[in-house]
């Protein structure tokens, strides 16, 4: 394939997560392109109840055509961001892309939160993309003087303000939401450089591990769509002008859309024509 059929060969993205689920698909469908990879996740060591280390993240990429720099570390942790970047750089000559992927849910309402989970909540959701995004500014504007189409997006919802939401799980939808601002104020700061800011969230519930664990178990997987479409839908987003194409709340079967594809019964975890599980916030 040509490079003009491969728009990201060659560039260089950074995800926060990544050993598994969408952001695993979203690297994949970059890595097919011949794209630079850095992976920041925690995962090590294999969980018992979470499929995917950084490693076999890192073996899948490979195997599709991305060049991998695996990065075991925390969002939480500025050094070690900061560190993921620096060697970023310095590996593959700056940054293109930046993915921020990682996030943590309890839908806990108020009372029975805990401070410890609120806490990491925000931590990694906004704090986290919000300090991924901070120290890739300058590696960004390289990128765009360079013409090199830069992107930051970041799996977040649109600004819903429907007290529904923050009245159910009011401690992630915070959390959700403070990644969402990271959206809309970094389009506008960055608007002049030709960097491109968005978010991407879902229409219908992803089949994935939290999805299982943490939401509908093995129901809500039978209702959801496959992680393929919420990646197909990045890359419609990150091969897009950067500069016409910022401070977007996108959802995902809208982007798909806007480029003629309409028929997703492909995505659907079960053939048929049972009615699909609306994801939060919408």
């Amino acid at each position: 394939m040509t490079e003009a059929g491969r728009p990201l060969a060659g560039r260089t993205m950074i995800m926060s997560g990544g050993s598994r689920g969408i952001g695993l698909e979203i690297a994949k469908r970059a890595a097919a392109d011949g794209a630079n990879i850095t992976l920041i996740a925690k995962t090590d060591q294999a969980h018992p109840k979470l499929p995917g280390t950084i490693h076999t993240a890192a073996a899948e990429l490979e195997e599709a055509g991305g060049t991998l720099l695996k990065f075991v570390g925390d969002v939480r942790d500025d050094e070690a961001v900061a560190q993921a970047v620096q060697q970023t750089v310095e590996r593959f000559g700056g940054i293109d892309l930046v993915v921020n992927n990682a996030s943590a849910i309890d839908l806990a309402p108020t009372e029975l939160l805990s401070m410890k989970k609120y806490d990491l909540m925000q931590d990694i959701n906004c704090r986290g993309s919000f300090l991924l995004s901070k120290l890739s500014i300058p590696a960004l504007k390289d990128s765009a003087q360079a013409g090199r189409n830069p992107h930051i997006l970041t799996l977040s919802p649109p600004l819903n303000l429907d007290p529904k939401w923050a009245g159910s799980s009011l401690g992630y939808t915070i959390a959700k939401y403070g990644m969402s601002l990271t959206t809309l104020g970094l389009a506008e700061e960055l608007r002049q450089y030709g960097v491109g800011v968005n978010s991407l969230w879902p229409r219908t519930t992803i089949a994935t591990a939290a999805v299982k664990n943490l939401l509908g178990g093995d129901d809500m997987v039978r209702t959801s769509r496959t992680p393929d479409i919420y990646a197909d839908a990045a890359y419609l987003v990150l091969t897009s002008p950067a500069k016409d194409t910022t401070g977007n709340f996108f959802l995902d079967d809208e982007v798909l859309a806007a480029h003629g594809i309409t028929d997703l019964d492909k995505y659907r975890v079960t053939p048929g024509d049972e009615p699909l599980t609306t994801d939060l916030f919408l």
